[in-house]
């Protein structure tokens, strides 16, 4: 058996699972024309989810379980950069006003681990477990730039460089220049990459020279330019970073 075809069953089951994510709840018709599946095939999973805890069935519509809940929030809890870097994603909230985040890399794509929101925080339309095509967005470039290059090669082989706005990168002499860039300063920027109108600004996280994951400031383009933008926001960053990577390093 070839490795890299996934079993049909088992992307069914997972198709399902993130179609029923996705909408938060749907019906079974409406579940087998979205997954282009016989309505018997879908109704199996549905009914094996069910009994394994993964899916509630609610009148004649279907969401899913906490029970992912619980498991995402194991998996994070065994993640030695959470700690440390939750508290300080907490406190640039605070401070800034803003949309702040911790982001990791996870299959070649930027995973937002943990959310916190200031007072004036942009609803981003995100939530804890977002995935994005790591071009795209300023946490996974800063997370980009600090990878092994046969690694940045794997990830854009596999996804490539979507195009989400005008003003996202798609060229990979570009996006090079721009990693380059990146390691000399010292932070990632997004100008209105992944969403128009939104601009953000990350700084990797890198205990003893090997990134673990990315600090985010995110926030309306009129409140990220300037001095705020290209000199504050950063160095805040900077700041949190090095106590996450001291603690990270010490393993508090």
């Amino acid at each position: 058996m070839n490795d890299h075809i996934p079993i049909k069953t088992t992307k069914t089951t997972f198709d399902l699972l993130e179609t029923l994510v996705k909408e938060g709840e749907a019906s079974l018709p409406e579940l087998a024309s979205h997954l282009e599946k016989p309505t018997s095939t879908v109704h199996d999973h549905l009914i094996s989810l069910q009994k394994l805890g993964y899916v509630v069935k609610e009148e004649k519509t279907y969401r899913v379980s906490t029970r992912l809940l619980d498991m995402g929030e194991s998996a994070r809890r065994r993640m030695d950069v959470f700690p440390p870097a939750k508290r300080e994603v907490d406190e640039l909230a605070t401070q800034t006003g803003e949309h702040a985040s911790l982001a990791i890399e996870e299959n070649g794509r930027t995973v937002l681990l943990y959310i916190s929101k200031g007072a004036d925080a942009l609803d981003l339309g995100v939530s804890e477990g977002f995935r994005m095509p790591m071009p795209t967005n300023a946490p996974g470039k800063a997370i980009l730039a600090h990878l092994p290059e046969d690694r940045i090669d794997s990830i854009l082989n596999e996804h490539g460089l979507p195009s989400i706005t005008e003003k996202t990168v798609t060229d990979r002499t570009a996006l090079r220049e721009q990693l380059a860039e990146i390691r000399e300063r010292g932070y990632a920027a997004d100008r209105g990459e992944r969403v128009e109108g939104v601009r953000a600004v990350a700084v990797p996280i890198l205990p003893e020279g090997r990134v673990q994951g990315a600090l985010t400031i995110s926030g309306p383009a009129n409140r990220m330019e300037g001095k705020r933008f290209e000199a504050e926001l950063p160095n805040l960053l900077l700041q949190s970073a090095n106590v996450v990577e001291v603690q990270y390093t010490l393993g508090e």
